[in-house]
Order: structure tokens, then sequence, then C-alpha cells
């Protein structure tokens, strides 16, 4: 299984526009972070967790030719904003498949109602093929998926496991019940925002005390703020095989 880590910032990406902070003037290319997505492969299968405003962006910079479905975590703007453009993938393939709780589609029916049209469609919007996601496993291909359910302030999110890759973000809290289905990780992804605590999302201090629990074999960290610092001078004071993602970062499991 190979993972590539599309976009690893915040809402806001980094650089933050107009912003003269000194981590969003870094020339470092690992400082510089579009919406955080990830493109997951085995096989002959491409799948990407969410599809946020950079979606166009990420597909032409990864050399993106086909994917065989999107899987969202939730439905705020910056997992769900780039829809529309899977316009070139449907012209190409034909209908594409989601995945996502009742309540993301609910939402993205709303934003996007255009491509649910039922009537009168106009002929050059995509067509989806939904289906819907409920907190239990479910088969992607020849590959299970299991759901684990977490929290981003009192939103509902899901974090998705595929085999011992677990990849989750705008996280708060993880029940208990959801943590037991994280142990044995090879690799766990989950969002490390900045040093200092936010409502909705884990700091590093909250981030680091999951990765202790868990202690999967490697862990990285996405969804980062600027405020967290540079790239380099925080990766050399994380502990033993964590480190922080970075744009068109890829893995192999």
């Amino acid at each position: 299984m190979k993972i590539t880590f599309l976009g690893t910032g915040t809402s806001q990406g980094i650089p933050i526009i107009g912003s003269d902070h000194p981590v969003c003037l870094s020339k470092n290319p690992k400082d510089k972070r579009l919406r955080v997505s990830v493109l997951i492969q085995w096989d002959n299968y491409s799948y990407v967790i969410d599809c946020g405003p950079d979606f166009r962006q990420q597909m032409l910079r990864a050399d993106v030719k086909s994917i065989d479905g999107i899987l969202f975590t939730h439905e705020h703007a910056d997992h769900t904003a780039g829809l529309d453009d899977i316009r070139p993938f449907f012209f190409r393939q034909g209908d594409i498949p989601i995945y996502a709780h009742k309540r993301v589609v609910d939402q993205l029916k709303q934003r996007f109602a255009y491509i649910f049209e039922t009537e009168n469609k106009y002929p050059g919007a995509p067509n989806l093929e939904v289906n819907l996601v409920k907190n239990q496993p479910f088969k992607l291909e020849n590959l299970e998926v299991i759901p684990i359910e977490v929290y981003h302030h009192k939103l509902q999110v899901f974090g998705y496991r595929f085999n011992n890759f677990a990849y989750l973000t705008d996280v708060k809290t993880i029940p208990d019940a959801e943590l037991e289905k994280l142990k044995n990780l090879d690799v766990l992804v989950i969002n490390a925002l900045r040093e200092q605590p936010h409502i909705s999302h884990l700091n590093l201090e909250e981030a680091l005390q999951i990765v202790s629990i868990l202690q999967p074999k490697k862990t990285y960290f996405t969804h980062i703020s600027h405020l967290l610092g540079f790239h380099d001078e925080v990766e050399k004071n994380l502990p033993e095989n964590v480190f922080l993602a970075y744009d068109q970062l890829q893995i192999t499991i």
C-alpha cells in the first residue's frame, strides 16, 4: 500500500493569504501546505480521503489519472470544497463513488445541489455513486476498511483504518472503544495543529499522548498550522518514529 500526502495544512493552508508570519514566509517546500488530504493506492486501486479546495492542484501535482472513489471524514469546507473538480475523472470514468456519513451527504446535497439534481440536470455536472458510511467495517474492492468515530469539538468525524494504516484528521477526542480499533498499527496519521490548546483539534502535546497510548510503529502528524513552527525545527524535537508529514511525502506500508 502506498500513501501520498496530497496536503498537510490546516483550513487556511500555509502560507496564509496576506500573512507575514515567519513560517508563511519560509522558503522550505516542507513549510508550504495545501489543505489536508491523502491518496491511498494498493494493487491497481486509488482512493482519496477528502476533497478540499486544493483538490485540482493536488491531482495535477501527484499526476493522478484515475480514482476509484473518495472517502469523506466530515463536511467542513477544507475537506469538501473541491468536489466539482471530480469532473475530469467523471468524464473519463463515469459515476464517481463517494463514501460518507449520511449527515455529510446531506450537506453536500445543499452545497452542490446541481451535482445531485435528478431533473433537468446541467449536462456538464458530474454524477456520484453515493455510499453511506456507518460506524461498521465496509469493503473497498478487496480491502476491509474500519471507520473510526472521533470528535472535532462536538462534531462527529470518521477516521479510517486500512489494514495496519490509520488516518485521522480534525480530531479532538477519541472514545475508548474507538481507541481499541487503533491498536497494532504500522502507521498512524493524526492531526497536530499547534502547541497551544485548541477547542476542536489536538495540539502537539495531546497528539503525542495519543501516540504514547497507541504506540504505532510510526506516526505522521498532519493538519498542521503555521503556529506549530518550522517543519525542520519541530521534527528534530519529536520522539523517535514520530514525524511531521509534508506535502508530496510518500510512504509504503
